[in-house]
């Protein structure tokens, strides 16, 4: 059974940073797993942040966050991290980690089957 538990969450001042982290169990981690960063703010869409695969850590950025937001993984720990810099207003959201097996359509959220419950990123201005 595939789990993902995020955690790091919480309120920061624009400016600040953040390091969410999504403890992955039940996953084997073949060289087709992407694991990925969404978020949903209220009263949007969910959308893409980030996302990794796991065999050779390439990685893909939403532009809204590149140069801004880091997504990187420890293998020995089944853990991937989204390391927040310079967070906005417009970041506050709760972010999602998920999981894709296949690795396909890797920046939309329906190339995911798997999801964590996600944690809440407030940034205050």
């Amino acid at each position: 059974q595939v789990q993902l538990v995020e955690s790091g969450g919480g309120l920061v001042q624009a400016g600040g940073s953040l390091r969410l982290s999504c403890a992955a169990s039940g996953i084997t981690f073949s060289s087709s797993v992407f694991m990925g960063w969404f978020r949903q703010a209220p009263g949007k869409e969910r959308e893409f942040v980030a996302t990794i695969s796991w065999s050779i850590g390439r990685t893909y950025y939403a532009d809204s966050v590149k140069g801004r937001f880091t997504i990187s993984r420890d293998n020995a720990k089944k853990t991937v991290y989204l390391q927040m810099n310079s967070l906005e207003p417009e970041d506050t959201a709760v972010y999602y980690c998920a999981a894709s097996l296949r690795g396909l359509s890797i920046n939309y959220a329906n190339g995911y089957p798997y999801w964590g419950r996600g944690t809440q990123v407030t940034v205050s201005s």
